[in-house]
């Protein structure tokens, strides 16, 4: 198995040698980036940062307010 793969790179590289560097460039680029020791503190940075921040409430004139309640 591994003579038939080794005798078919060596054909296609003797033929198309820009589809071979092509297709191996377009290969580790799909692969690397999982090995990367960057990955580990990216995953653990996006799981730390909230999806959704708090916003403060706009008084729109009909919220009721607390602090006559106390004082009455």
């Amino acid at each position: 198995m591994a003579g038939r793969l080794a005798t078919f790179l060596k054909d296609a590289w003797a033929k198309e040698p820009v589809l071979v560097a092509s297709f191996t460039i377009g290969g580790l680029a799909v692969i690397l980036p999982t090995l990367s020791p960057f990955t580990k503190y990216t995953t653990m940075i996006n799981q730390a940062t909230p999806y959704n921040y708090p916003v403060p409430l706009r008084d729109d004139g009909n919220m009721p307010n607390p602090q006559i309640g106390i004082l009455a």
